[in-house]
Protein backbone atom coordinates (compact mmCIF):
# COMPACT_ATOMS: atom_id res chain seq x y z
CA UNK A 1 0.00 0.00 0.00
CA UNK A 2 1.46 3.39 -0.88
CA UNK A 3 0.01 6.70 1.12
CA UNK A 4 0.55 10.38 0.55
CA UNK A 5 0.83 12.64 3.56
CA UNK A 6 2.07 15.94 4.53
CA UNK A 7 5.05 16.30 6.67
CA UNK A 8 3.52 18.20 9.30
CA UNK A 9 1.05 15.75 9.83
CA UNK A 10 0.90 13.10 12.98
CA UNK A 11 3.78 10.60 12.88
CA UNK A 12 1.18 7.25 12.67
CA UNK A 13 2.69 3.38 13.18
CA UNK A 14 0.32 2.77 10.07
CA UNK A 15 2.68 5.01 7.92
CA UNK A 16 5.18 2.46 7.59
CA UNK A 17 7.65 2.98 5.74
CA UNK A 18 7.92 6.90 5.37
CA UNK A 19 9.56 8.86 3.08
CA UNK A 20 10.22 12.52 2.21
CA UNK A 21 10.04 12.81 -1.56
CA UNK A 22 10.89 16.73 -1.66
CA UNK A 23 14.45 18.08 -2.63
CA UNK A 24 14.13 21.05 0.03
CA UNK A 25 13.80 20.31 4.10
CA UNK A 26 10.69 21.22 5.10
CA UNK A 27 10.38 24.30 7.29
CA UNK A 28 9.78 24.21 10.42
CA UNK A 29 10.71 20.17 10.90
CA UNK A 30 13.41 18.68 12.58
CA UNK A 31 15.39 15.91 11.69
CA UNK A 32 13.59 14.09 14.58
CA UNK A 33 10.04 15.02 14.63
CA UNK A 34 9.94 13.79 10.84
CA UNK A 35 10.97 10.13 11.86
CA UNK A 36 12.06 9.60 8.29
CA UNK A 37 13.61 6.03 6.71
CA UNK A 38 14.88 8.19 4.14
CA UNK A 39 14.94 11.59 2.41
CA UNK A 40 14.56 10.83 -1.60
CA UNK A 41 15.62 14.19 -3.33
CA UNK A 42 16.29 11.18 -6.92
CA UNK A 43 12.36 11.61 -7.04
CA UNK A 44 11.23 14.69 -6.09
CA UNK A 45 11.13 17.59 -9.17
CA UNK A 46 13.64 19.16 -10.41
CA UNK A 47 14.40 22.71 -9.04
CA UNK A 48 13.30 24.00 -12.82
CA UNK A 49 9.99 22.11 -12.96
CA UNK A 50 9.50 23.08 -8.90
CA UNK A 51 9.86 26.62 -9.74
CA UNK A 52 7.97 26.50 -12.89
CA UNK A 53 4.51 24.61 -11.58
CA UNK A 54 4.76 27.25 -8.27
CA UNK A 55 2.19 25.21 -7.13
CA UNK A 56 -0.59 26.98 -9.98
CA UNK A 57 -3.86 24.95 -10.21
CA UNK A 58 -3.74 25.78 -14.01
CA UNK A 59 0.07 24.39 -14.59
CA UNK A 60 -1.03 20.69 -13.23
CA UNK A 61 -1.68 19.14 -16.11
CA UNK A 62 1.52 20.09 -17.74
CA UNK A 63 3.37 19.59 -14.65
CA UNK A 64 1.96 15.62 -14.02
CA UNK A 65 3.36 14.94 -17.73
CA UNK A 66 6.61 17.22 -17.18
CA UNK A 67 7.31 15.32 -13.73
CA UNK A 68 6.35 11.90 -15.31
CA UNK A 69 8.75 12.08 -17.84
CA UNK A 70 11.74 13.34 -15.54
CA UNK A 71 10.47 10.34 -13.42
CA UNK A 72 11.44 7.66 -16.65
CA UNK A 73 15.54 8.69 -15.02
CA UNK A 74 15.03 7.26 -12.01
CA UNK A 75 13.45 3.93 -12.86
CA UNK A 76 15.85 2.56 -10.32
CA UNK A 77 14.93 4.31 -7.90
CA UNK A 78 11.15 3.85 -8.65
CA UNK A 79 12.02 0.27 -8.81
CA UNK A 80 13.28 0.21 -5.14
CA UNK A 81 10.58 2.02 -3.48
CA UNK A 82 7.74 -0.04 -5.70
CA UNK A 83 9.70 -3.51 -4.02
CA UNK A 84 9.47 -1.79 -0.72
CA UNK A 85 5.58 -0.94 -1.07
CA UNK A 86 5.85 -4.40 -1.71
CA UNK A 87 6.75 -5.59 2.05
CA UNK A 88 4.97 -3.27 3.83
CA UNK A 89 3.14 0.44 3.83
CA UNK A 90 5.24 2.74 1.89
CA UNK A 91 4.37 6.90 2.84
CA UNK A 92 5.46 9.61 0.52
CA UNK A 93 6.04 12.91 2.77
CA UNK A 94 5.83 16.17 1.24
CA UNK A 95 5.83 19.76 2.55
CA UNK A 96 3.31 21.70 -0.08
CA UNK A 97 0.38 23.23 1.33
CA UNK A 98 -1.34 22.12 -1.81
CA UNK A 99 -3.33 18.78 -1.19
CA UNK A 100 -4.59 18.29 -4.07
CA UNK A 101 -2.29 19.13 -6.44
CA UNK A 102 1.25 18.62 -5.71
CA UNK A 103 3.97 16.07 -6.83
CA UNK A 104 3.34 12.98 -4.37
CA UNK A 105 -0.57 12.74 -6.39
CA UNK A 106 1.97 12.17 -9.60
CA UNK A 107 4.52 9.96 -7.37
CA UNK A 108 2.40 7.47 -5.81
CA UNK A 109 0.14 7.00 -9.43
CA UNK A 110 3.53 5.94 -11.25
CA UNK A 111 4.27 3.93 -8.46
CA UNK A 112 0.65 1.81 -8.69
CA UNK A 113 1.20 1.68 -12.54
CA UNK A 114 4.29 -0.25 -12.25
CA UNK A 115 2.24 -3.20 -10.24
Amino acid sequence: MIKIKRIYEQVDKEDGYRVLVDRLWPRGITKEAAVLDEWNKAVAPTPELRQWFHHQPALFAGFKQRYKNELKEQQEELLRLRSIAGREPLTLLYAAKETAINHAIVLKDVLESMK
